[in-house]
């Protein structure tokens, strides 16, 4: 077994458990066991425990894009310290700065990467597993935690006539229903990530986000992404096109609540949630903490009172003669 085998071995092993119990459970409540559909709500049910455990990495994960943010006015002074200057010294010096500032609030520029590349071995693990369901039916043998009966069950199983196991590269391109069905679900993953995308750049930065290099970057990245997803697609059996789709959904909802619940200071979002508050009458929302600002309302009100008295100048003490 080679290296990359060796480190995804216990990942296609846990994936596989999951998709075990999760179809177990819904053949235990009275759904057919070899049908495609039991099947593909185990692969479902995969991505949901998946995504539930990263709760916590995505709250770290926005706790550092907000640090991020706050950081943008510092590393523009930062470059614009060392604005042409191209010597080695200099790069060097800029870098380390760079380093001590992420360091000191706590964040780094890859940090919205995180999640995505935690989910990369289950990706893989679950790829290899599905990829590898004709072999080990042939050889008579089962995968990580799928027996070989369980095997023959998911190979034999599909969906509006795509078997899960078929991809359109690999075999699948004789078969009309895993052409249209394998088209459809590429065109949604890559569609889900490329919105996902979008209304986080359109909403939920600021105007300096927006202004820094990095956001360049970022740029290139909305439209790098679907289209490796999309491209590399055509390799992916129907299985993992389900998973990556139902991922990139979940996540989609996920930064929907986060921008209109907990939108970033500064960004239109946050704009647009202080204007909806504004209109119920209910206090400001610092999107920071999530707690409403009542001591800066009840400064604010205190301000109000006194600048609308009118304040009695003050006696000095006249000398006792």
């Amino acid at each position: 077994m080679d290296i990359f085998g060796t480190i995804i071995a216990p990942f296609k092993w846990l994936v596989s458990f999951i998709m075990v119990a999760f179809h177990d459970g819904l053949s235990a409540i009275g759904m057919p066991a070899a049908n495609g559909w039991t099947w593909t709500l185990a692969i479902i049910g995969l991505v949901l425990v998946i995504r539930a455990a990263l709760i916590p990495v995505f709250v770290k994960q926005i706790k550092a894009q907000r640090g991020m943010q706050l950081l943008q006015p510092d590393l523009k002074k930062l470059q614009e310290k060392y604005k042409g200057k191209t010597d080695q010294l200099s790069r060097q010096a800029m870098a380390q700065e760079q380093m001590a500032m992420y360091k000191k609030h706590g964040t780094n520029p890859f940090s919205a990467c995180l999640p995505m590349l935690i989910q990369m071995p289950f990706f893989f693990a679950l790829f290899q597993v599905l990829s590898g369901i004709s072999q080990a039916k042939d050889q008579g043998a089962g995968i990580g935690a799928m027996s070989h009966d369980q095997v023959v069950e998911f190979d034999a199983s599909s969906i509006f006539g795509a078997p899960l196991s078929a991809a359109l590269l690999h075999g699948g391109a004789g078969n009309v229903a895993v052409v249209v069905l394998s088209i459809v679900m590429i065109i949604a993953m890559t569609a889900s990530q490329f919105i996902t995308q979008k209304q986080i750049m359109a909403k939920n930065m600021s105007e300096e986000a927006m202004a820094s290099p990095f956001m360049r970057q970022q740029k290139m990245m909305l439209y790098i992404l679907p289209l490796v997803f999309g491209v590399g697609g055509i390799n992916f059996p129907i299985g993992v096109l389900i998973y990556w789709t139902t991922t990139n959904l979940w996540t989609m909802g996920q930064q929907f609540f986060v921008i209109r619940r907990m939108p970033t200071p500064g960004s239109p979002a946050a704009r647009a949630l202080a204007e909806r508050r504004a209109a119920k009458g209910l206090p400001a929302l610092s999107v920071l903490s999530g707690k409403r600002d009542e001591e800066a309302g009840a400064a604010g009100s205190t301000a109000v009172e006194i600048k609308g008295q009118r304040i009695q100048p003050q006696r000095k003490n006249r000398k006792k003669k």
